[in-house]
C-alpha cells in the first residue's frame, strides 16, 4: 500500500498556503510595504506613557500652555490681517484642532499609565498581603512557643521560689537553734 506524500514539517510554506499551527502574527499576515511589523515592546510605550502623563501634569506645563494659547490668541487677534495664520474671524480654527489632538492623544496615554500604575499597586497590595499572613504566622508561632515556655517553667524551680524555701529553711533553723535543745526519750 502507498503512502500518501506528507510534506516534511520544517518545509516552508508556498504563497498560497497558510500554516494554521502558528499564530496569526507568525504566519506573516500582516506587514508593512517595507518589511514585517514589529510592534515596540509594551514597557517601553508603557514608560513613555507615564512620562508622558507625569509631564502633563505639572505646573510647568499648564503654565506654558496657557502662554502658548494666549500668545496664540493675542497675535491671531492683533496682527495685520495678511500675517495672521488663524483668524478671529475662523473661530480659531487651527488652534481648536492642534487642541482636539493633543487631547486624543492625551487622553489614551494617561489612561495608559494609570493602567501601569493600577498593575504595579496590584502586585505590591499582593505582596503587602503575602507579608502579612507570614508576619502572622510568625507571630502565631512565636506566642505558642512562649506559652509552651511558660508553662515549662511552672515545672522548673525559679529564683523566687528558690530564694523563698531558702528563707522558709533558714527561718525554720532559726527557730531551731532559739528553742532548748529537748531531751529524747528512749524506749
Amino acid at each position: 500500500m502507498a503512502r500518501a506524500q506528507r510534506p516534511a514539517r520544517n518545509s516552508r510554506p508556498t504563497r498560497n498556503e497558510q500554516r494554521l499551527d502558528l499564530p496569526k502574527g507568525a504566519r506573516g499576515s500582516f506587514g508593512t510595504p517595507f518589511g514585517p511589523f514589529r510592534p515596540q515592546s509594551r514597557d517601553r510605550m508603557g514608560r513613555f506613557s507615564e512620562s508622558f502623563a507625569r509631564a502633563m501634569g505639572t505646573s510647568t506645563f499648564l503654565i506654558g500652555m496657557s502662554l502658548f494659547v494666549i500668545t496664540w490668541l493675542v497675535y491671531n487677534t492683533l496682527a495685520p490681517a495678511n500675517l495672521q495664520f488663524d483668524p478671529r474671524l475662523t473661530n480659531f480654527t487651527l488652534l481648536t484642532l492642534i487642541l482636539s489632538l493633543q487631547a486624543s492623544y492625551a487622553a489614551p496615554l494617561i489612561l495608559l499609565a494609570q493602567n501601569r500604575q493600577d498593575d504595579r499597586d496590584r502586585v505590591q497590595i499582593e505582596q503587602d498581603r503575602q507579608r502579612a499572613e507570614r508576619n502572622l504566622a510568625d507571630t502565631e508561632y512565636l506566642a505558642r512557643e512562649v506559652v509552651a515556655l511558660r508553662l515549662a517553667m511552672k515545672d522548673v524551680a525559679t529564683k523566687d521560689f528558690i530564694r523563698a524555701e531558702l528563707r522558709a529553711l533558714l527561718e525554720e533553723l532559726d527557730a531551731d537553734k532559739d528553742e532548748p535543745p529537748t531531751s529524747k526519750k528512749t524506749k
